[in-house]
């Protein structure tokens, strides 16, 4: 009776025993569970703050910042603007004439001296000198800031139109008459594309650009202008056609003698 109290005893401390070891192991594998789980978490927490930051710096085009004032988003917006614009001058300008926008565009290529197809501030200073109409600092830092949609401080074809536009239409501080721009650009626009001033009169910027507007506008000028740059081009061919027979046939003279 007593060995069977003990083996009972025993066997009760045993499984007493093996019961807190058990407990043990599961307390120390949820422990070493939730230790992982916080790893991991961590981990993708980590990847994911890496995904973010790769994302902004591709849609901002910078790898170190997508603050919208910072001179590298400025500069990146400027190059997508650049990048992204498709322009058309004779349909985006379609007040202008055909012939109107080809010497304007002449002119503009002639004073783009480092070819990067826009006019900096010494181009701009240096045509309008050698137009006989010199310009103040200020009066040429106004003329840029009109028009200078990208704010890359110059002037490209697009924005050299917009000038002419804006003296047209009267827009904004281009007519302001403190500043000597609004009768500076009706010089530079009649010396440029020609104009006869003598018979528009020039009783100010506004009403001499109205003026030409108007008388443009009245028919189908871009069909009529490019029938005629058609037909100019017929006539140069059949031209060229009628030299050479006529070439062909001395040739042909000279050799029968």
């Amino acid at each position: 009776m007593l060995a069977l109290c003990f083996f009972s005893s025993f066997t009760l401390s045993l499984y007493v025993h093996v019961i807190r070891k058990e407990n043990e192991k599961r307390e120390t594998f949820l422990i070493m569970d939730a230790d992982l789980a916080q790893k991991l978490s961590r981990r993708i927490r980590r990847i994911e703050s890496a995904e973010s930051s790769s994302e902004t710096s591709s849609i901002t085009g910078t790898g170190t910042t997508d603050d919208p004032d910072s001179p590298l988003s400025s500069s990146s917006a400027s190059y997508e603007y650049q990048r992204s614009t498709v322009f058309n001058p004779y349909t985006e300008y379609s007040e202008f004439t055909r012939k109107q926008i080809q010497s304007l565009m002449q002119t503009f290529e002639k004073y783009d001296t480092d070819k990067d197809k826009s006019l900096n501030f010494n181009e701009l200073k240096v045509m309008m000198e050698k137009l006989g109409m010199p310009q103040t600092h200020l009066g040429l830092k106004e003329m840029i800031k009109q028009v200078d949609e990208d704010q890359d401080g110059k002037i490209s074809f697009r924005e050299f139109l917009l000038i002419f536009r804006k003296a047209m239409s009267g827009d904004g501080e281009i007519e302001n008459e403190k500043s000597t721009i609004a009768s500076v650009l009706q010089k530079l626009y009649s010396m440029l594309v020609e104009i006869d001033v003598a018979k528009e009169g020039v009783g100010g910027a506004k009403n001499f650009f109205e003026a030409k507007v108007a008388a443009i506008r009245e028919g189908d000028k871009f069909q009529r202008e490019i029938r005629e740059e058609q037909e100019q081009r017929r006539r140069i061919e059949e031209d060229k056609a009628r030299r050479k027979v006529a070439f062909q046939n001395r040739l042909a003279q000279f050799q029968t003698t």
